[in-house]
C-alpha cells in the first residue's frame, strides 16, 4: 500500500514497461516464501520441481482478498491472471518438455503469458463456438484465426500464448477444440488494436486483438491431445473464476471503506433499496410462490423492508445526505455574500 503512488508514478513514465518497484516487491515476496500461493496441493501432479506453496483454496481465499485491495498486487506474489490459469494448465496437463520450457520460468516469475480464446465474430463465452483452426501439417500445427481480449499480451514480459482453436470441426461438439502453446515471436502473429476496458487500456497488461496467419508451431506444442481443448478450458476457467471472486471481495471492501468515509447515511439509503429491488425480482420469478413462505423470498422482503425504517427512516438519512451536499456549495456562497455585505457597509 505505501508504494502505490510510486507504482503509478513510474508507470506514467513508461506505460508499457513493468515499474521497477514491482520487481523490488516481487523479489521481497519470493524471499519471504509468499510465492505461487494460488496453486493448491496436487498429489497427482506435484513434483519436487513443479509445485505451489501448498495452500488449499480455502487457505488462499483471505490472501487473495487482501491482494484484491490493490489491482496489481497479485502479481507481486506471482498470483495474477492469466498466468495462474496457464500455470495450472501446464501443471495438470503439460508434458515434461512443456513444463521445462514454459512452466518453470512462469513459476519463477521470469516471464508472463496470455490466454487467447475469445473471438470477436462468435459467442465465444461458449468455448465450443470458437472458429480459429489448428490443423496438423506433418510435424507441425498451423493456426489461422482472429482473437481479441487476449489479456496480458501488452506486457513485454509476455512470452507464450495458450491458443484455443478447432482441430476437427466434424468431431462431437465438445471434442472439436484443442489448445496449443504458441511463442509470441512466432512468425504470422499480427497484433491489432488494443481493446479498452471502459476506456482503460490496463497498461502494462493490455488486451490485444490478435490475428494468426498461418502460424506454425511444432506438433509437441499441443496440450494433452487433439479434441481435449474444452476439457482443458473447464479445468482452467473454474479455478480462475474462483480466484477472481476472491479478489473481488477485497475490491468491494475498499469501495465500502470509501463510502463509509464519505458518509454512512448514504449506505443506509442505497443498500436496502438495492436489496429490495433484487428480492422483488426474485419474488417475481417465483410467481405466486414468491409471496408465500416456501420460497423464502417473502421473509427476505419483510426483513429488508423493515431496514428502511430501522436505525432511522430513509427520509432522515436522505435529509442528512442532502444537508451535507448542500453545505459543500452553500458555505462558499454564504461567505461570499457576507464579504460583499460587509464591503457595502464599509
Amino acid at each position: 500500500m505505501p508504494v502505490v503512488p510510486m507504482y503509478y508514478s513510474e508507470l506514467a513514465k513508461t506505460r508499457w514497461q513493468q515499474p521497477e518497484i514491482l520487481q523490488t516487491l516481487k523479489a521481497r515476496a519470493k524471499d519471504a516464501g509468499l510465492w505461487n500461493l494460488f496453486l493448491p496441493p496436487s498429489p497427482e501432479h506435484d513434483t519436487e520441481e513443479f509445485r505451489g506453496a501448498g495452500l488449499t483454496n480455502l487457505e488462499y481465499a483471505p490472501l487473495a482478498e487482501e491482494m484484491g485491495r490493490v489491482t496489481w498486487a497479485s502479481e507481486v506474489f506471482n498470483c495474477s491472471a492469466p498466468d495462474t490459469g496457464n500455470m495450472e494448465v501446464l501443471h495438470r496437463y503439460g508434458t515434461h518438455q512443456q513444463q521445462e520450457e514454459w512452466l518453470r520460468p512462469l513459476l519463477a516469475g521470469e516471464i508472463r503469458s496470455a490466454f487467447s480464446m475469445t473471438e470477436p465474430d462468435v459467442a465465444s463465452s461458449d468455448a465450443t463456438n470458437v472458429q480459429t483452426r489448428i490443423e496438423r501439417d506433418g510435424n507441425s500445427y498451423v493456426i489461422n484465426g482472429r482473437k481479441w481480449w487476449t489479456s496480458g499480451l501488452g506486457d513485454p514480459c509476455c512470452k507464450i500464448l495458450v491458443v484455443m482453436g478447432k482441430t476437427n470441426p466434424e468431431a462431437p461438439r465438445h471434442k472439436q477444440q484443442s489448445q496449443v502453446l504458441v511463442p509470441v515471436d512466432t512468425p504470422g502473429i499480427r497484433l491489432g488494436r488494443m481493446v479498452t476496458n471502459f476506456g482503460y487500456d490496463d497498461a502494462p497488461h493490455g488486451h490485444y486483438e490478435v490475428t494468426f496467419d498461418n502460424v506454425r508451431v511444432p506438433a509437441e506444442n499441443l496440450i494433452l491431445g487433439e479434441g481435449r481443448g474444452f476439457e482443458i478450458s473447464q479445468g482452467r476457467l473454474g479455478p480462475g473464476r474462483i480466484h477472481h471472486c476472491m479478489r473481488i471481495i477485497g475490491m468491494a471492501e475498499v469501495a465500502l471503506e470509501k463510502m463509509v468515509r464519505r458518509e454512512i447515511a448514504m449506505i443506509k439509503v442505497a443498500a436496502p433499496s438495492m436489496a429490495l429491488k433484487i428480492i422483488d425480482d426474485a419474488i417475481q420469478s417465483f410467481g405466486a410462490g414468491g409471496l408465500d413462505s416456501e420460497a423464502g423470498t417473502a421473509a427476505l422482503f419483510a426483513r429488508v423492508r423493515a431496514l428502511r425504517i430501522a436505525d432511522g427512516p430513509d427520509e432522515v438519512h436522505a435529509k442528512t445526505v442532502a444537508r451535507l451536499e448542500y453545505a459543500r456549495y452553500a458555505e462558499p456562497n454564504v461567505a461570499k455574500h457576507q464579504t460583499m455585505l460587509a464591503a457595502s457597509r464599509g
